[in-house]
């Protein structure tokens, strides 16, 4: 029976001499007590040490994550021969390292109870089972082999990739401010020599690319601006730079505009490479929230809340007012109304209703958000694609349908229950005053209330019979009379003489 152990100086292999011993955990730490007892109950059997830190880092990583790294199996495949595989057993610590050397080597593991404190016999005695190492080289090893696994962990981390997220956001917030700040000045600085361009030319890009293409007005009829402004927009820069009211520059005043145009449009290439990162890092990270909200709002609660695992812990109502915590204070200070939405009121789907369905679809959207938030931070990456988010979204589009235009919502399942009608059964019984039949002798009490109430429910029958008849034309017309009371005699109770 053979033991893997790994060390921070490389992988050890030793062989169990008395294989006895191992039946009995409760006394087995008696054969590792001393390093004479551990000597004569395992051997070392092979020893490769890592080559450098880095092949040290890789190896354990792998070790850590069950797999069966290319060192470790080049070193089992040399050590343990052909019918050693088939004869003695490997213990390994871990049984999904475990699992993995039986399906490529086809070596039989062994991972039981005893396996924790076998390996703590062995480490209690390493500097003695292995020769040439000392306990001090091993202890600096691991201390060394421990920082770099850790900065390995955190370089490679999943859970930091929202990090990633959540400074481009920050970065392209700041980019908006830097890039309007920089256009401004350029139209304002430009503008006194030619002042109306800035209303011919909106866009900031297009300005500043053909500011830097013409330098000086006097020369706009010799540029070619076909490439930057449609044909119309060319033709009115053209016209308008002949009769400009502009007054005149030096050379050193175009060349500080032109530097300050080369910011801007560097500055806007800079912006659309950093947007496209930023929505590949959403689509991977959390597609389904990006469906629903798009890639800037959901970047910006990612931001607002920490991290992606901090945004699914949070509530559908939190998520709603997210962005919006002063106005949320200020409202509950002075007990006034408080605000329905937050970073979630710019996106897409919310700025499609109208003022007053505003409300009701951004709570729609946030609860559709909150529940994507929660697939996308704990779901498999397998698992990890946007079908929900596109259900979620045509939900929320079917219910926005149907609150503007007043028509039926779509679902998105293909059955749907039909709601029955509600309907009333009584099971009290009712009073027939057609099954009456006084041929039967009827009881009157003291009082006579029986009797008054029969003649109560005839004075009833007689009058509705009455109405009816004097409402007929035909009763009228044959000259009939309508039906007259029924009398009800008492009678006397009988009673039989034993």
């Amino acid at each position: 029976m053979l033991v893997l152990f790994e060390t921070a100086a490389g992988y050890a292999l030793f062989e169990v001499l008395n294989e006895g011993k191992l039946e009995d955990p409760e006394e087995l730490w008696k054969a590792f007590e001393t390093p004479q007892n551990a000597s004569n109950t395992i051997k070392l059997k092979s020893f490769k040490k890592f080559e450098n830190m880095a092949s040290a880092v890789s190896s354990i990583s792998d070790v850590l994550e069950g797999k069966l790294s290319d060192d470790l199996s080049n070193f089992l495949k040399e050590t343990i021969n052909e019918t050693s595989i088939r004869k003695d057993k490997l213990i390994v610590a871990d049984p999904k390292l475990g699992a993995s050397i039986s399906k490529k080597l086809g070596i039989q593991v062994l991972s039981e109870k005893i396996v924790i404190d076998l390996y703590r016999g062995i480490r209690e005695n390493l500097d003695s089972l292995i020769t040439g190492i000392n306990a001090d080289d091993i202890s600096s090893m691991a201390l060394g082999l421990s920082h770099s696994l850790s900065r390995h962990k955190l370089k490679f981390s999943p859970d930091k990739v929202d990090t990633m997220i959540i400074q481009a956001i920050g970065l392209l917030d700041d980019l908006d401010k830097e890039l309007n700040t920089y256009a401004m000045r350029v139209k304002e600085w430009y503008g006194w020599h030619f002042p109306e361009m800035s209303k011919i030319v909106v866009d900031n890009l297009a300005y500043a690319k053909v500011v830097k293409a013409i330098g000086f007005r006097s020369n706009a009829q010799e540029c070619d601006l076909s490439d930057i402004l449609p044909e119309e927009l060319e033709k009115e820069v053209k016209e308008a730079a002949e009769i400009s009211m502009g007054t005149e520059i030096s050379d050193e005043d175009i060349n500080n505009i032109i530097m300050g145009c080369d910011q801007v449009i560097s500055l806007t290439a800079y912006r659309a490479e950093l947007y496209d990162y930023l929505k590949s890092r959403m689509m991977a990270i959390a597609p389904n929230l990006t469906t629903i909200v798009g890639e800037l709002v959901g970047a910006r609660l990612i931001s607002h809340a920490g991290s992606l695992i901090n945004l699914a812990k949070h509530p559908s109502s939190t998520v709603q007012i997210l962005g919006a915590e002063k106005a949320l204070f200020r409202a509950l200070k002075n007990k006034n109304a408080t605000p329905k939405y937050g970073l979630i009121y710019h996106a897409s789907l919310v700025g499609q209703a109208n003022p007053k369905n505003k409300g009701k679809v951004a709570r729609m959207v946030a609860s559709k958000s909150s529940l994507a938030t929660r697939f996308d931070a704990i779901a498999d990456e397998k698992d990890l694609m946007a079908e929900l988010g596109s259900t979620c979204r045509k939900m929320i589009e079917s219910r926005l349908r149907f609150l503007e235009k007043g028509g039926a919502p779509v679902t998105t399942t293909d059955k749907r229950k039909k709601q029955q009608k509600f309907e009333l059964i009584s099971t009290k019984p009712q009073y027939n005053p057609y099954a009456d039949i006084a041929n039967e002798p009827v009881e009157a009490g003291p009082s006579g209330t029986k009797a008054k109430e029969s003649d109560d429910s005839d004075d009833s029958q007689m009058e509705v019979d009455s109405e009816d008849t004097d409402n007929d034309p035909l009763s009228k017309s044959e000259g009939k009379k309508p039906v007259k009371e029924r009398e009800i005699k008492e009678q006397p109770m009988q009673i039989d003489e034993p």
